[in-house]
């Protein structure tokens, strides 16, 4: 019944402009607004703070649906999860009071901002500096690579509070995007996803009550990665989406084209295309949903499942949306049709939440 409310709301009202939101690069306010109108734009906020208290499987079901027509609209529910579970996992009753309200109402999104310009796949190499100052903290530092950064209106921020300790001596806070001293730099130029913003964030003497700590003290990075654990999961669902949309249009494409007098769909060669593609993205998806699962127990061996669903879904996706691409020949080439969209969305999916490479890290140090 999830599946098929979202995939309705999502083919009537986000995949119309789909393709205007990439080209023109601009934020999909419009799906923005009726997946708030539905209820689906935070949809794993606990019912206790006015939220949907959805399980982590439904949780992937609503991005993967939504990334099915649009991958730049599926981060909007992917990207208030990651920036707000550090709030949830490990912030004072207080903290979570007052920022999963405001979320679970549409009236702010979360972003999450770990990377900076020299702190990538070794984010514990992090510089951005919190100093204590009596009943406050003040930030500075330059995050990068920020999803949603400009548009919404918390913000996740890790930094440096005891340099002596490494990744020990960082700590997670919540930042206002009306907090003096915030701003923004211009919209990163990229190759997919360019309907939802990426920019750096700025901290210049950001002065905030100190009671915007999440967690203890030096306990940030291990929140950090826990957050992680919990959503890598929704970039496999996200991958997943993208995947899977690419395959429906190919599919039906293939039916419809005719070369020497028949459907190319009547051809073995692209059968045996159309099968590889379908039996991966089911494989993809029995082991993100394998791993929402565990997400959900908090399973032992979650850090590998996550890690796993992740980077066997992102490849997964990356090789389906170039046979997509294929099997379209020429159109496929062209942004008359969404397969070449799709191939570009798909891409960073292998990169961000950790690149593949260290996902590949991650499952060798937590092997089951």
């Amino acid at each position: 019944m999830l599946r098929d409310a979202v995939r309705s709301l999502a083919e009537a009202k986000i995949a119309p402009h789909a393709a205007a939101v990439d080209e023109e690069a601009r934020f999909p306010r419009e799906a923005l607004d009726a997946l708030v109108a539905n209820d689906l734009h935070a949809v794993h906020v606990p019912e206790e703070y006015g939220g949907a208290g959805a399980d982590a499987l439904a949780t992937v079901i609503v991005i993967e649906e939504v990334a099915r027509v649009c991958a730049s609209s599926s981060l909007i529910p992917a990207v208030n999860k990651l920036g707000s579970l550090p709030v949830i996992l490990s912030g004072s009753e207080a903290l979570k009071k007052k920022y999963m309200a405001p979320l679970a109402k549409g009236e702010g999104m979360f972003s999450y901002c770990l990377s900076e310009p020299d702190a990538g796949s070794d984010a514990a190499g992090m510089k951005t500096r919190a100093v204590r100052d009596g009943d406050f903290w003040v930030l500075n530092g330059v995050k990068r690579w920020i999803t949603n950064a400009g548009e919404s209106e918390f913000y996740t921020v890790m930094a440096v509070t005891d340099p002596e300790k490494r990744s020990k001596g960082i700590s997670a806070f919540v930042v206002e995007k009306s907090d003096p001293g915030v701003s923004f730099g211009a919209p990163e130029k990229k190759l997919g996803i360019k309907g939802s913003p990426t920019r750096e964030v700025y901290l210049d003497n950001v002065r905030i009550p100190a009671d915007r700590m999440i967690g203890e003290e030096g306990t940030g990075f291990a929140t950090a990665m826990k957050t992680l654990d919990h959503t890598r999961i929704t970039i496999a669902a996200q991958a997943l989406g993208i995947a899977q949309g690419a395959l429906d249009y190919a599919k039906g494409y293939v039916k419809e084209r005719k070369q020497f007098g028949k459907p190319i769909a009547d051809f073995q060669g692209v059968q045996f295309m159309l099968a590889d593609m379908a039996m991966k993205i089911e494989a993809a998806r029995q082991l993100t949903y394998a791993a929402a699962a565990k997400s959900e127990r908090n399973d032992s061996d979650l850090t590998f499942q996550g890690a796993a669903a992740k980077c066997f879904a992102s490849d997964v996706a990356m090789e389906v949306t170039t046979d997509a691409v294929q099997l379209l020949g020429g159109y496929g080439y062209t942004r008359d049709y969404p397969v070449e969209r799709m191939m570009r969305d798909a891409k960073i999916t292998q990169i961000y939440e950790g690149t593949n490479q260290v996902q590949r890290i991650v499952m060798a140090r937590n092997l089951p």
